[in-house]
């Protein structure tokens, strides 16, 4: 079993972050390019593309949680997956988000545990470039 996270700091109030972050329709922006995700209704998602085991469109649930700036997921059809997304206040109108993944099929070292944590990363700098294209749009 392998635990991955990863934390970034982001150039925008946490209420903003929040908002793109749990937004399944701008996650294709953000996620790690491989992934994709569409809302299927409340509490789940449906994810394809070439980072998920298999072929076809599988099935995951998804929970957001405005009070506690917290998005879970996981899949139905692939339990070894889960994963959480944290948003928290940091100083002077910025935040950090938390992003920790568990997969328990496969080994927390080496080259494919480096794939993840390089994914982990790249996806928290494009949800940061996300961010900011909001900010300045909206300003």
């Amino acid at each position: 079993m392998a635990e991955f996270e990863a934390t970034r700091g982001m150039p925008a109030e946490s209420m903003v972050v929040f908002g793109v972050a749990s937004d399944v329709e701008l996650m294709d922006r953000w996620l790690p390019q491989g992934l994709s995700v569409h809302d299927t209704g409340p509490g789940t998602i449906e994810a394809d593309g070439d980072l998920i085991p298999g072929t076809g469109h599988h099935e995951g649930l998804f929970r957001v949680s405005e009070e506690q700036l917290r998005v879970e997921w996981g899949g139905r059809d692939h339990s070894d997956y889960s994963g959480w997304l944290q948003v928290s206040d940091a100083a002077s109108g910025t935040s950090e988000v938390t992003v920790h993944i568990s997969l328990l099929d496969e080994p927390d070292s080496g080259p494919r545990a480096d794939e993840v944590r390089e994914l982990l990363d790249r996806s928290l700098d494009r949800l940061a470039e996300e961010v900011d294209s909001r900010i300045h749009d909206a300003g």
